[in-house]
């Protein structure tokens, strides 16, 4: 890990989820997003140290452990620093097994339980301009693939997604994406291209990206989204189980699944998909010996 320039005071930290970087003036730092837990945590804080920078702030882009399990571990090394994220963001970090609970519909079993303890957050930060130690972020709403992930611009018009965009690789690796909301999420990636920015950190990307590859990168992220719409229209022109469903799509697109967690993120995405297609009047559903079979309208 090493601290990396984009423009200004803005800069990043590349790790397996990145952490965006402000820099103030009096060297203390506000960072976006902290980290999947207290080791990568403590990676960050000596790349920060390195650089004689003091964590005063953090803001969470969402709730998902990757991108907020490192909290605690500033929380307890910095006395003072403030924490802030949505407010439906927060409601998950304050009780973290509603993310298991909501996946599995029930009490979960332990193997998809990522975490099970408090995630401190100190305030609930408002969509619009922000001011934190005197300079100004514009806190820009990104729903669907949580329930309100945010973003962050910065004064310089660095722009810090989150995972609300998937970079190249990762649409390669594992196509079929995690999304709770499929119209938020094409809402969300409309919106990204109107964002008034310079350059554009993605939280699992290697690259940074110019307002031009954002544009790129958000065309091929809602491809990638109408492909799988029309992929499971055309399946559904025979009745299928939501289990069926997702087993005809994990066939058809070699899908890795290696642990019931990454089964289980599968099964939600596809749900939200089934709900984006009834919405839309393009499938119902009937009840027939104990299952629930879906299929497009005639």
């Amino acid at each position: 890990m090493m601290l990396n320039k984009i423009k200004g005071s803005s800069y990043y930290i590349d790790a397996p989820t990145n952490i965006g970087v402000y820099v103030f003036k009096n060297k203390n730092c506000l960072l976006v997003d902290s980290g999947i837990n207290s080791t990568q945590a403590k990676k960050i804080d000596e790349v920060l140290i390195q650089n004689d920078l003091h964590p005063k702030y953090i803001i969470n882009t969402h709730s998902h452990i990757d991108h907020c399990g490192g909290n605690l571990y500033f929380k307890n090394n910095y006395p003072g620093v403030l924490i802030y994220t949505s407010q439906s963001e927060k409601l998950f970090m304050d009780n973290p097994l509603l993310h298991s609970y909501a996946q599995y519909s029930a009490n979960p079993i332990k193997e998809i339980v990522r975490n099970n303890k408090v995630v401190p957050v100190d305030s609930v930060i408002d969509y619009g301009l922000n001011k934190i130690n005197d300079e100004k972020f514009e806190i820009i709403p990104l729903k669907g693939h949580s329930i309100e992930q945010i973003g962050i611009l910065t004064p310089e018009k660095v722009c810090y997604l989150g995972d609300s965009i998937f970079s190249e690789n990762i649409i390669e690796k594992y196509s079929f994406p995690y999304l709770i909301n499929i119209e938020d999420s094409i809402n969300t990636l409309k919106s990204i291209a109107d964002i008034d920015g310079d350059f554009f950190m993605v939280s699992h990307s290697s690259v940074l990206y110019t307002k031009n590859e954002i544009v790129a990168l958000v065309n091929k992220n809602l491809q990638n989204i109408e492909d799988y719409i029309n992929q499971i229209s055309d399946l559904l022109d025979q009745p299928l189980t939501k289990e069926d469903l997702l087993e005809n799509l994990i066939i058809i697109n070699e899908l890795k699944v290696k642990s019931l967690n990454e089964y289980h993120n599968y099964f939600s995405s596809v749900s939200a998909f089934l709900s984006y297609l009834y919405e839309k009047s393009n499938i119902s559903f009937s009840i027939e010996d104990g299952k629930v079979y879906y299929f497009k309208k005639a």
